[in-house]
């Protein structure tokens, strides 16, 4: 890009760097979502009279700012602009006497750095959900929370999945078992509906639900109806029929409870009134949507034949060549009917088979009408979670323009529901206000996070020693995967440390590579660090995004990845010190706006040391990570933060290798320097303000 320029001067008086400011928050650009003819406000923070021009400037865009007002040591600078329907990518550039300086979401910075990968972003027509900001999100994967409904669970015996009969688990603290796609526990819909008062009381603001569609694996990823929340989830699973395969297949009663048609609406029904539910209690509810396959037991593959034949079902598209689903996927040349099992699943696994959106206006159109009815009444979801969103379609080309329709879909049914895609990598090109508007926030928050705490890849397949404590490697890591997410992206992401695909974050900490089938079980309790854990729990609530609690993160479950992280929650045999330490978090989190919507900025690292700020017009606060084992005696830099340059301030929060502590204790600023002391593997928020 040509970037405004005048020619360079011999430098006499340096710009102050460390004074340059902006972002995407609200103080810094105003209103944050915003229609064609609005006008936005654009703000820019210098030290105090120290510079004589600030510019934004972009392809299509060129803003002199002026002085609107000082305030302490630093000046601010505005522009104002009336958007119209484009969009744009844009940085500033700081004059002095002597020299210039450009900005861009990397901080201050040199020429070479101004490209559009680290500009910021300015999109009239991108709204995500401002509920969603900072919002404190917990993360459900049914079959392992709670069991409410015992006599609706899958029985053993029901039907076969992948060659072997389904087993309901009556141990609800059984171990996990290496292979466990068909091994229920029974936690259900019902049993959530039991702990919702538990969920408001933690500080639980948003509840994501792995997937709950009619399923024949625990996981429920293999979808065999969209239209039809799984009766075994909602108390519904009763009616006639024997549980034995008679036909090597499926039993009678699971044929009845998945194809009648009253006994599906009755599950919806119920459905629908714990939606109402959870609204009652002041949560938002998001729902998991497997769009780019099906499960083999679809009704429109029904490879298993259990809806052939049946009152009100079209033939699946295995049974018959003529089904009317026959396009909805990839048949090879080589198969033949009836019958026909050669089609393309994904990642080839028969079981889930690969929708065909080229071939097929028909399965789009059904997805489609899918993604409108659980966020329209009676349902009134408030969201979706895309599973591989990336990977739907036959190309990128295809991908982009289906989210764009979906995303226009549903939109129309509920404008203020949320699509937030699992994606690993970079997302810029789905973050463009027509598609998505957040992600699974794996690349800026999970991984540096468990790198530098654990050393851990997310899957605890691999030790990093060069990441481990690196303080400097972990914010560089920050910013650069933070500067893909425009700003309101980055304040809905899902800031998960564990899921329901990776290891437990606890279990991280205790360094071990390893899964259940190498070291079995008891290894992912062995060795962990509860200091760690507090130090990433600190971080989590105090980073810019939604934290996202993985259920039984709170109490310290621990296990490997997939499926040991899938354990059942352990009730009655709760850690409630983790707990009520979760909840003072929660507490911390949603009664300071800086720490939910506030801007960010990296103020000191070491090895084993990171330190941060959050801050916004209602005030500031440093986050002290020592992940080491001296203490330190340290003098932080708070002018940055907006901090007093002389005063006091709040420590409100610190953990340490033995426990937390909230009392609140006063700390001098002097000179814009925070002096504290910390003991090692602890964490510590100073705050302009207490909560």
């Amino acid at each position: 890009m040509e970037s405004p320029g005048i020619p360079e001067k011999p430098k006499t008086n340096p710009i102050d760097r460390e004074a340059l400011f902006a972002d995407e928050t609200a103080f810094y650009r105003f209103p944050v979502s915003f229609c064609p003819g609005t006008e936005v406000t654009f703000r820019f923070r210098t030290a105090k009279d120290d510079v004589n021009r600030v510019l934004l400037f972009g392809r299509t865009v060129r803003l002199e700012m002026e002085k609107a007002f000082s305030k302490g040591s630093f000046d601010y600078y505005e522009a104002k602009y009336t958007a119209d329907n484009r969009r744009f990518s844009y940085a500033f550039v700081v004059f002095s006497d002597s020299e210039r300086c450009f900005f861009n979401k990397l901080g201050a910075t040199s020429e070479e750095y101004i490209t559009e990968d680290y500009m910021f972003d300015f999109d009239p027509d991108f709204h995500t959900p401002e509920w969603a900001y900072g919002a404190v999100m917990y993360q459900i994967f049914p079959d392992r929370f709670r069991k409410g409904d015992p006599g609706s669970s899958v029985r053993s015996g029901e039907y076969r999945y992948m060659g072997a009969p389904v087993e309901q688990v009556r141990d609800w603290d059984a171990p996990i078992h290496g292979f466990d796609v068909r091994r229920f526990y029974g936690g259900d819909l019902v049993g959530i509906r039991e702990k919702l008062p538990y969920l408001s009381q933690l500080g639980v603001e948003v509840l994501y639900l792995n997937p709950i569609f009619i399923s024949p694996s625990n996981h429920r990823y293999d979808s065999q109806d969209y239209d039809y929340i799984d009766p075994h989830l909602t108390g519904c699973a009763d009616g006639p029929g024997g549980d034995r395969c008679e036909n090597g297949r499926f039993s009678e009663h699971y044929r009845y409870i998945v194809t009648d048609r009253e006994i599906l609406e009755r599950s919806n029904r119920w459905f629908s009134d714990f939606v109402a539910e959870v609204h009652r209690f002041g949560m938002k509810l998001i729902l998991d949507g497997v769009f780019n396959h099906c499960g083999s037991f679809h009704k429109w593959m029904d490879r298993e034949r259990i809806y052939e034949g049946g009152n009100g079902y079209e033939t699946g598209a295995y049974v018959s060549e003529d089904s009317p689903y026959h396009d909805y996927f990839y048949f090879t040349p080589d198969g033949q009917w009836p019958y026909n099992g050669k089609y393309l699943g994904w990642w080839n696994n028969p079981t889930l088979p690969k929708l065909n959106y080229e071939s097929s206006d028909a399965v789009r159109e059904e997805i489609l009408r899918i993604a409108k009815k659980w966020v329209s009444p009676p349902y009134n979801c408030d969201g979706w979670r895309l599973d591989v969103a990336a990977d739907l379609g036959p190309g990128k080309r295809y991908n982009h323009e289906f989210w764009r329709d979906f995303r226009t879909a549903v939109r129309e049914a509920n404008p203020s529901a949320i699509l937030i895609a699992e994606h690993y990598g970079n997302p810029r090109e789905w973050l463009r206000g027509d598609q998505w508007d957040t992600v699974m926030n794996y690349d800026a928050f999970m991984e540096p996070v468990s790198f530098f705490l654990t050393g851990m890849e997310k899957h605890s397949d691999h030790y990093d020693p060069v990441l481990y404590a690196n303080g400097r490697e972990f914010f560089y890591m920050l910013r650069e995967k933070m500067s893909r997410l425009p700003g309101q992206s980055l304040l809905s992401a899902m800031n998960e440390l564990s899921n329901h695909d990776h290891s437990r974050f606890l279990t991280r900490t205790n360094h071990r590579v390893g899964r259940l089938q190498s070291v079995g079980a008891l290894a992912a309790s062995e060795g962990i660090s509860y200091a760690a854990f507090r130090e990433g729990i600190v971080m989590q609530f105090t980073l810019p995004g939604a934290p996202t609690i993985y259920y039984g993160d709170e109490t310290g479950v621990c296990g490997w990845t997939d499926p040991d992280c899938r354990r059942t929650y352990p009730w009655g045999e709760e850690k409630w010190d983790l707990i009520t330490f979760h909840r003072d978090m929660i507490r911390m989190h949603k009664n300071l706006s800086f720490l939910r919507t506030g801007s960010f900025r990296e103020l000191m690292d070491d090895y084993g040391l990171v330190v941060y700020g959050r801050f916004d017009e209602n005030g500031s606060a440093a986050v002290v990570i020592n992940h080491s084992d001296r203490p330190r005696k340290l003098r932080i830099p708070v002018r940055t933060i907006e901090m007093p340059e002389n005063g006091r301030v709040y420590r409100i929060l610190e953990t340490t290798d033995v426990g937390y502590n909230i009392g609140v204790l006063k700390k001098n600023i002097r000179d814009g320097i925070l002096y504290a002391e910390l003991e090692g593997w602890s964490a510590a928020v100073y705050s302009t303000a207490v909560f």
